[in-house]
């Protein structure tokens, strides 16, 4: 996995030389590419590079220039895995191409100089990169259908800037971290836009599209994928079996690489899904055991107590499924100490870019890939079947699922502790007024209905079920898979996820929802593609969210931080709060198991960050 950046400067702008400027933007990338880095120049163009190799470990470096009579006639930046290259390697060379190299990277290239912009359509796998074709002068820029690899950009004065991160961006001189009121409102949104930021120069390119900077500077934005509502034709019994047909071909097809590699495990029915059939493939190859980790915290099993959303830790679901399918398996155990560690958080809102409401989940989630990192370089995880399978609670209940609003939402808006939002409960009722937040969702609600593809005919409990799930890979499932690349490329690690195949999304989307649950159960029928690979009580086992400590002290070292920035009169985040609120919050003792502590506390970190985040924007928040 890599970092890309670079611009382009349009034929009638002017060209300046930008000293250190592509060095600064790949120092910014230096986590996402510890292996290697590079720069191509040409007079209109530079394209930055940093590697982390995966595949072709010599032969893959980049930028990667394509030359004809020893003219470079395209270059390119590129940052995934193309699970098909070799395929279309051997169809590329019957057409004429000639490799130099064994990587995917020189498969993208040659597919663009064949197809131009329509290699996408085909590409497999996950991706972002940036193309200049020195033949037409266009810089053209494309992310995979899902947007697991991340892809931002921003128009100039001379012409675009683009980059993984926004901090790519960011470090070149005309481009500038503004945030406006519409970018907090994208801040505390849980139902982001596609193609929304934070900053308000700054454009996320959505996923599934392309972008082409045409010589006068003009862009052009092309939507190549999306799903497509289609009459589901076959019996339950057919339909278990394909998608056990696709899942198997898509966990085999990502086990490639030149580096050791492992599956996530959380004992769960998703991931534990994906080792199961990793170890199968692995296994028919004459290849393995299948590598497994564990996250879990110091004396979490021993003290562990039930909560809302928790009925019962994930080590001892994990130890069955290693030891089930012959797995060489490894718990990483953090400490109350590694979640509070003030590097670390800086670290996890660092590699962000903004502040994130999920708190110590993101920081165990970062230290977790940091110590999978030590184990292996790159791994699987089961994220994204809960899109596709309707695997949240919300789904299930129906006052929540009818509503008119993203269920997600709806859920957070129902329950007490979240009713004023997450990461928003000590917010002020005069900044929470500016925000307005209702008005956003509304808009932002009505736009991603009207996208939605339905067959005709179809009402009900059918078109709502379809509705919910376009919109959980529209607008949930993108901020997922932002968070995972983000926190595991500042560990050095490569993230997967067979379950966002998009041949396994698109037959899935069309699967009735009278099928899905036709045992009356979350993700039935992955429990039925599943049955023959798991152990029973993993079969049987609820769904549960990603473990968070239960350690007192830990919430206490919160509200200690958190004490120190109310009494601080400079601190930028006071007038956005309800002091009161936030100093009786602080007094409080919390850090039990009672999901009401819980949530205090994610209001409490997400404040924490946005007031440091808030002290790095400096004279760039316009209000």
């Amino acid at each position: 996995m890599c970092g890309i950046a670079g611009w382009a400067v349009r034929q009638d702008g002017r060209p300046r030389e930008e000293p250190g400027v592509a060095e600064s933007m790949a120092r910014t990338m230096a986590c996402r590419g510890p292996d290697d880095q590079g720069v191509w120049s040409g007079r209109r163009v530079t394209l930055v590079h940093t590697r982390m190799a995966v595949i072709d470990l010599a032969g893959g470096r980049q930028p990667m220039a394509a030359d004809e009579s020893e003219e470079p006639v395209a270059a390119l930046t590129y940052c995934g895995e193309i699970y098909n290259f070799r395929e279309l390697r051997t169809e590329l060379t019957g057409r004429g191409h000639r490799f130099r190299t064994r990587s995917d990277t020189e498969v993208v290239l040659r597919a663009y100089l064949e197809w131009g912009e329509r290699c996408v359509e085909r590409l497999e796998g996950m991706f972002a990169f940036a193309i200049w074709d020195a033949r037409e002068r266009t810089l053209f820029l494309a992310r995979d259908r899902f947007g697991i690899k991340p892809l931002y950009y921003a128009q100039t004065r001379e012409g675009l800037v683009f980059g993984s991160e926004p901090k790519a961006l960011l470090a070149h001189p005309e481009v500038r971290p503004v945030v406006d009121l519409e970018g907090l409102r994208v801040l505390f949104s849980m139902a982001r836009a596609p193609g929304e930021s934070v900053y308000r120069d700054i454009r996320d390119l959505p996923p599934g599209h392309t972008l082409l900077h045409g010589p006068g500077g003009e862009i052009s934005l092309r939507r190549y994928w999306q799903l497509e509502a289609q009459p589901h034709e076959h019996d339950l019994e057919r339909t278990i079996a394909t998608v056990r047909e696709l899942l198997e071909r898509s966990v085999a097809r990502e086990l490639v690489s030149d580096v050791p590699l492992s599956v996530m495990l959380s004992g769960g029915l998703d991931s534990s899904t994906v080792a199961a059939l990793a170890a199968r493939a692995l296994a028919a190859e004459g290849a393995g055991p299948v590598r497994t980790t564990t996250v879990t915290y110091s004396g979490y099993s021993d003290n562990f107590q039930p909560d809302l959303v928790r009925s019962a830790p994930d080590s001892p679901y994990a130890r069955a499924v290693a030891e089930h399918i012959g797995a060489e398996h490894l718990e990483i155990e953090l400490a109350t100490a590694d979640l509070i560690d003030p590097v670390a958080r800086r670290t996890v809102l660092r590699a962000q870019d903004v502040p994130a409401p999920f708190g110590d989940m993101d920081t165990s989630t970062y230290q977790a890939f940091a110590g999978v990192h030590r184990y292996s370089k790159v791994a699987l995880t089961g994220e994204s079947a809960d899109e596709i399978f309707g695997g949240y609670s919300w789904v299930h209940i129906p006052d929540l699922a009818y509503e008119e609003q993203f269920p997600w939402v709806a859920f957070e808006q129902w329950h007490p502790g979240t009713r004023e939002g997450l990461g928003q409960g000590l917010l002020s009722p005069a900044f929470k007024s500016r925000l307005d937040m209702g008005s956003y969702y509304a808009e932002r609600y009505a736009q991603a209905m009207a996208r939605i593809p339905r067959l005709p005919g179809e009402d009900g409990e059918e078109r709502r079920a379809r509705e919910i799930c376009h919109l959980h890979l529209t607008h949930w499932l993108p901020r997922l898979l932002e968070r995972n690349d983000r926190l595991s490329m500042i560990s050095g690690l490569e993230v997967r996820v067979p379950f966002c195949d998009h041949r396994l999304v698109q037959y899935a989307y069309n699967i009735p929802w009278e099928m899905k649950t036709y045992d009356g159960r979350e993700k039935s029928l992955l429990r039925a593609a599943a049955r023959d690979l798991l152990p029973e009580k993993v079969l049987d086992r609820p769904k549960a969210p990603f473990p968070v400590s239960q350690d007192a002290t830990y919430t206490k070292a919160l509200h200690e931080e958190f004490a120190e920035v109310l009494a601080d009169p400079a601190s930028p985040v006071l007038p956005m709060l309800d002091l009161d609120a936030a100093r009786a919050v602080v007094s409080q003792d919390g850090g039990g198991p009672d999901v009401q502590d819980w949530l205090h506390r994610m209001n409490i970190e997400m404040l924490l960050q946005v007031n440091s985040w808030l002290l790095d924007l400096g004279d760039d928040l316009e209000l």
